[in-house]
């Protein structure tokens, strides 16, 4: 028996009504959580741009990098350095502060697509001469990089401010700035991998001898997605900069670990699911946040346990690691959570309560 499917007019309607409710679940938390909890909703939405990105370069074309905390700060430090104020850096360096840098000045939107822009550049310099390998020594090539990136930022007292960092960055990443650039990420992304590039980055993904022989551009699809994903890890470098409100390259936040953070999170949700790496990002947030109150002094069954530093990132780990034992391909898997899917799941549901009532 053939499925029926929906038509694509039917989908598009589906889906703009979807994004509306969502918009109204989104106003409905701005008007009434408090600042906490929209402060974890809005690092879900950031959480989102940085899985989603990774995605297309680790799930989607299968080039194994690890460089995505430097792409994040480039963007990061970019983005900040354009919505202070020059007052604020005049003020803020200590060791004095190079004059072209003084002055410049943009909106957050401005500041956000030059952070990505300045990202897209270093990883098209980084992955022209890196992407020739592959394997192991593209991953340690990568991750050579976001350190480099991190060593420069904490010594470059002129450009960066060094290790004192940027502080009082203004609060520019709400609700709506987050979740926008969430959309336009998957939107983006999705559409790229809907069409022909996207078919011949899986290509490459399953087989990349077989992709060559078939007449693609191997080299060249690889820069594509490196360059398209470092841009929007720029973006969320942005977005993560204007919600921490300070920037500090000797910080986990901003170094290497951050990328093993968002490796979990693509892993958790599935490798090569958009879908999934957006859910992966939520149930990291929440865990992250969640799991705090293990580091400060709690009661557990009338036993005063004292508050043990870094317990949540442990508890994280062998969470991650039962995953992988028990669940390798994620919560997705490599399955996106379309219409079709939806109503190819509802059906296999009903016909297994169906069996079973008879049963």
């Amino acid at each position: 028996m053939v499925e029926k499917k929906l038509s694509n007019k039917t989908k598009f309607w589906l889906t703009i009504a979807f994004i509306i409710f969502i918009g109204f679940l989104l106003w409905l938390a701005d008007r009434y959580f408090d600042d906490y909890k929209l402060r974890v909703l809005r690092l879900i939405a950031i959480y989102g741009v940085m899985a989603v990105s990774l995605n297309l370069i680790n799930g989607i074309t299968g080039v194994f990098s690890l460089g995505h905390a430097g792409f994040i700060l480039v963007g990061a430090y970019t983005a900040s350095l354009l919505t202070l104020s020059p007052e604020q850096k005049a003020m803020s360096y200590l060791f004095g502060i190079q004059p072209w840098i003084e002055k410049l000045h943009a909106d957050f939107f401005t500041a956000t697509i030059a952070g990505g822009i300045a990202a897209a550049i270093f990883a098209f310099l980084i992955g022209w001469p890196v992407l020739r390998l592959s394997g192991d020594y593209l991953a340690i090539a990568s991750l050579g990089f976001a350190e480099v990136v991190r060593i420069w930022a904490n010594n470059a007292l002129s450009i960066t401010n060094g290790p004192l960092g940027l502080k009082a960055i203004p609060e520019y990443s709400n609700t709506w700035w987050t979740y926008g650039w969430l959309l336009a990420t998957v939107v983006f992304i999705a559409s790229l991998v809907n069409s022909s590039y996207g078919r011949a980055l899986k290509a490459i993904r399953e087989n990349r001898i077989a992709a060559e022989a078939m007449g693609i551009n191997v080299f060249k699809h690889q820069l594509m997605s490196f360059v398209i994903g470092a841009f929007f890890a720029g973006v969320s470098g942005s977005l993560y900069a204007h919600w921490l409100t300070t920037i500090d390259p000797r910080l986990t936040t901003m170094g290497p670990m951050l990328t093993f953070y968002v490796l979990i999170m693509i892993v958790l949700g599935g490798l090569g699911s958009i879908t999934g790496a957006i859910i992966g990002a939520a149930i990291f947030a929440i865990l992250f946040e969640w799991l705090r109150d293990l580091e400060q002094p709690f009661s557990f069954f009338g036993i005063q346990v004292p508050g043990i530093p870094g317990m949540r990132i442990l508890t994280v780990s062998a969470i991650f690691i039962i995953v992988m034992i028990f669940w390798q391909r994620g919560i997705m898997g490599r399955e996106e959570l379309t219409w079709d899917n939806l109503i190819k799941w509802s059906r296999k549901l009903a016909s297994l309560s169906r069996k079973r009532g008879e049963g």
